[in-house]
């Protein structure tokens, strides 16, 4: 077991035409990466959509309950509650809620050393390929399991012109506090041997407190507001699906964006101290 000490400086951007291609080349990099894995994308798109059928009959059968009560569950109709499950399954590949171990791979072979000698900070040089594979993402896993949901089932259908940038922009928020919880996660491996009690810990929270299996709204109203102001899971699919699905008004879903956006400062910030930390007194256990 070896010590360095990380000095490398980082190279300053010094204009707009130099931050365009840094963002373009790394960028395209990751979409080029993702996008010679064929056989993985079909096979994850076909299992979301086979279990976007499963959980598309659980949630009708929660919404036949609540129209038989003569209500709605928690503010969702039938059509909702569809369009829910099949964007949410669409976008487990956009936003990648786990198996991202990069970083934690790099720690604990000692590549790692290679990415503080570049002269890109290492969170953009990891965040601009995952933007990037999430475009891929994009363009197959989340069209698939769209198009599937609409030929088999009533889907509702945005009605307000602005809920499609909306979405657009809470999408890319999502993204944006997902990528960063994934790299906390497996900056973990700077200072643990194995990280995969971490990862796992992540894996388990973005599905269950995310909003995937079901949605938080169904939770108590105390119970819910404390996981949206409390933790960043909500953030990751519950509040891109319900500005989806028009379940709350306008002045509503702009400041669940709001609150998407300060998980992303928040959790971004974290990302590079936690980062500078580690580069203070680097433990390489490859090397």
């Amino acid at each position: 077991m070896g010590f360095i000490t990380a000095t490398a400086d980082r190279l300053p951007i010094r204009n707009f035409t130099e931050s365009a291609g840094l963002i373009r080349t790394l960028g395209a990099s990751g979409f080029r990466r993702f996008s010679t894995y064929r056989q993985a994308t079909v096979a994850a798109t076909a299992t979301n959509t086979m279990f976007g059928f499963l959980r598309t009959y659980v949630m009708l059968a929660v919404a036949g309950s609540a129209a038989a009560l003569g209500g709605q569950a928690a503010g969702y109709d039938a059509p909702r509650l569809v369009t829910y499950v099949w964007a949410g399954q669409g976008l487990i590949g956009v936003v990648l809620l786990w198996g991202w171990t990069d970083l934690a791979d790099r720690i604990r072979s000692g590549d790692v050393v290679t990415d503080l000698l570049r002269p890109v900070h290492p969170v953009l040089g990891y965040l601009l390929p995952d933007l990037g594979r999430a475009a891929y993402a994009l363009l197959t896993r989340f069209t698939v399991p769209i198009a599937v949901g609409a030929l088999a089932f009533d889907m509702y259908v945005p009605r307000r012109a602005a809920t499609y940038p909306l979405f657009a922009l809470s999408v890319l928020l999502a993204l944006l506090v997902c990528f960063a919880g994934r790299f906390l996660a497996n900056a973990a491996a700077y200072w643990l041997l194995d990280s995969r009690g971490v990862l796992m810990t992540w894996a388990v929270c973005s599905g269950v407190l995310g909003g995937l299996y079901f949605p938080i709204r169904f939770l108590p109203d105390w119970a819910a507001a404390v996981l949206y102001f409390g933790t960043p899971f909500p953030s990751l699919l519950q509040v891109p699906l319900d500005v989806l699905v028009e379940r709350d008004p306008p002045l509503s879903q702009l400041g669940l964006l709001g609150l998407q956006a300060g998980w992303a400062v928040l959790l971004l910030w974290g990302c590079v101290a936690v980062q500078r930390r580690a580069e203070r007194r680097l433990v390489v256990q490859g090397g």
